[in-house]
């Protein structure tokens, strides 16, 4: 009998959705809006909606469905509790237990990042590895660890918050999360533009980069690629930052592959480069063959994960 899975993957704007069969083939992936007023009261009715009326459609029966897989944009612990999710409105409650009596179907949850690694294990950058760290830079820093194929949360499902980690000592300014001198704040999209801000005025030579009135971090790479200076000496700081970060998990976790995802991941191989450069100048020796490679499934990830998240739920039981 073929059995299906659906994976969720919950964002702050649209909820996307798949449905799977269990060997990892997508039959079907769609989206809906993400319905965040009343403090997201509607959103997990509206998820379960959608599961029922596509089982309804593809005449499955519930017992032929393995279960469900969710990525929670916010902290998630071992049990399916949501610790509070900010911009879903959440505040703390058992997201398997609630959606589970909706849909009538086994649900595990965790962090939407954490998940999405998960996903790239399984089939996008990671595949063929049970250890990988996912990291994601975008407008923020994700990131998701996965140890011997099963997700690391922690005990506060804040397992694989890299972007929080410190990374210099002095730092005035206020991170997102309340802290100073996180990765985010230097090495994210939003950072890679803050940081070439506050050198371009007092850069010496001429640079591409000042030719831009709305300049972001693709800019910066593109110019580096072309051989300016100043975007060079940018691109050479990021990677320093985010390759010694690296080199400081492979020393915990030691992955077999470090997965970069994300929209600055599309920069390619001169973000890879210039990350194993300061990784392999600043790991421990044992870790220094540790494979880096670019995320493969994008936007996807997340139902991915979400399906890989309920199989192996249902290996264990």
């Amino acid at each position: 009998m073929i059995r299906y899975a659906f994976g969720i993957d919950i964002g702050g704007t649209t909820v996307k959705i798949g449905l799977f069969k269990s060997n990892g083939e997508l039959v079907e992936k769609w989206e809906i809006d993400t319905r965040k007023e009343g403090n997201g009261q509607y959103i997990l009715g509206d998820v379960a909606q959608e599961i029922e009326n596509k089982i309804k459609e593809k005449g499955i029966t519930k017992n032929m469905v393995i279960g469900a897989g969710i990525g929670i944009p916010g902290p998630v612990s071992s049990d399916g509790t949501v610790l509070k999710c900010v911009n879903l409105g959440w505040g703390v409650f058992n997201v398997e237990e609630r959606l589970g009596k909706m849909i009538n179907i086994p649900v595990k949850a965790g962090n939407d990042a954490n998940v999405a690694a998960l996903g790239e294990m399984w089939q996008g950058g990671g595949n063929g590895h049970k250890n990988v760290v996912m990291v994601t830079i975008g407008t923020g820093i994700g990131g998701g660890i996965i140890i011997n194929g099963n997700i690391v949360s922690g005990a506060n499902g804040a397992g694989g918050e890299i972007g929080h980690i410190k990374v210099v000592k002095d730092e005035v300014e206020i991170c997102g999360c309340g802290k100073t001198g996180c990765l985010e704040q230097y090495a994210s999209a939003t950072g890679i533009v803050k940081e070439c801000k506050k050198v371009i005025n007092n850069y010496e030579s001429d640079s591409i980069l000042r030719r831009y009135d709305e300049l972001t971090a693709k800019d910066i790479f593109d110019a580096a690629k072309e051989g300016d200076k100043l975007a060079n000496k940018l691109v050479e700081d990021l990677g320093e930052k985010l390759g010694h970060v690296f080199a400081n998990i492979s020393c915990v976790c030691d992955p077999e592959v470090f997965v970069i995802g994300g929209g600055v991941s599309k920069a390619g191989n001169i973000l890879v480069n210039v990350i194993k450069k300061y990784f392999i100048k600043n790991t421990f020796h044992a870790c220094e063959n540790t494979e880096f490679k670019l995320a493969k499934l994008g936007n996807d990830a997340g139902i991915y994960g979400g399906v890989k998240l309920i199989l192996n739920e249902n290996i264990s039981r």
